[in-house]
């Protein structure tokens, strides 16, 4: 059986740290936690789980705080946790299986990073991190923000998930103030921190900003190809902010380039036919949608409503509008096997009963 460093960094995480390290305590062998400045409870509650909690002083550097965190570990393999993560029971499970099963040959286990859900706690928005790190391997974080670590060696990706419980609202300013103090200073931010940045400017409503840097992103010679998908989406978003449909269609038309379509450009594309009353074509992208698969290497942003549960209701409506009942009824049934307590689904069975088939 493998052993397991748990490496955390935290500040003012009074709220959520006990129920972070709560879910992981019977899967780490050793518990590091590290302070970047908390004036709240976090350390004293910290320490009811480890006397490993150690001060490092905030330089606006996640990649710095986390690569000293991964200094103090001692175990097999390091996982990392934010302080408002938590691991469910059936992962909880899975994961306790994968420390006896794991092969010491393995360097880095991809895990799924839940972090959006449903009135019901299904997960809606999901996609892969590097989870558990081989210590003998030294990985480094990079990137001062939107940290990761580059993937290389042997990796596998397992259906584990870790559940982001997201209680506080963070400063939306933060993650924009650090990006945008490395440009005050000259630097050049890296292919990644573009697309991150156009995101953050985004969220800001930056909208004119985010486009240029989502093209500027887009021209990148070596940006990872799944992010390039997430950013045609995404520019695909700010156009429609900008009120300017025909390049917002070009976007989602520009993700062709760089694989096979995702359900999510499909769904875009099906509800710009929709919005037109063109719902002939809205069908044909809404089916095409429902018969795409999350590729288990795909480390993309992915909402997973997109791959059954959305297509299913909007082919509902589409065949409904053009007068074929039953296969409306077809697909309001295939998204009720998904979401059999859904609002949506309850309100288009009395409007059939209403109106019969």
């Amino acid at each position: 059986m493998i052993s397991v460093s748990l490496c955390m960094i935290v500040k003012n995480e009074e709220d959520v740290i006990a129920s972070a390290l709560e879910s992981v305590r019977n899967i780490a062998d050793e518990i590091i936690v590290i302070d970047t400045g908390s004036v709240d409870r976090t350390k004293e509650i910290a320490y009811r789980y480890t006397d490993q909690i150690y001060d490092f002083e905030w330089i606006d550097d996640f990649s710095a705080a986390r690569n000293y965190s991964f200094s103090k570990a001692t175990m097999d393999y390091i996982m990392w946790l934010d302080a408002d993560d938590i691991i469910r029971e059936e992962d909880r499970k899975k994961l306790l299986r994968l420390k006896e099963t794991l092969q010491p040959s393995v360097d880095i286990v991809m895990l799924k990073y839940n972090t959006a859900f449903d009135n019901d706690g299904n997960p809606v928005f999901s996609y892969f991190r590097e989870r558990l790190l081989a210590r003998k391997r030294n990985y480094q974080w990079v990137e001062p923000i939107h940290e990761v670590i580059i993937p290389y060696g042997h990796v596998i990706y397992e259906d584990i998930a870790i559940t982001h419980n997201k209680k506080l609202q963070r400063d939306p300013k933060r993650n924009i103030g650090i990006m945008e103090k490395l440009l005050s200073q000259g630097k050049q931010l890296s292919p990644r921190l573009k697309f991150y940045y156009a995101r953050e400017l985004y969220d800001n409503q930056r909208y004119e900003e985010a486009a240029n840097m989502f093209n500027d992103f887009l021209s990148s010679k070596d940006a990872w190809y799944s992010n390039c998908i997430d950013a045609c989406l995404n520019l695909s978003n700010t156009y429609n902010m900008l009120n300017q449909p025909d390049k917002a269609f070009d976007a989602l038309l520009r993700s062709f380039r760089y694989g096979p379509p995702r359900a999510e450009i499909c769904c875009a594309i099906g509800l710009r036919f929709f919005n037109q009353h063109d719902y002939k074509a809205a069908i044909f992208w809404y089916e095409l949608a429902s018969q795409q698969e999350i590729d288990s290497d795909d480390s993309g942003f992915h909402s997973l409503d997109c791959y059954r549960y959305q297509p299913y209701m909007q082919l509902c409506v589409c065949y409904d509008r053009i007068g074929n009942r039953g296969r409306a009824f077809y697909y309001n049934e295939k998204a009720a096997e998904i979401k059999p307590n859904d609002a949506s689904v309850e309100y288009n069975r009395n409007y059939f009963s209403k109106n019969p088939v």
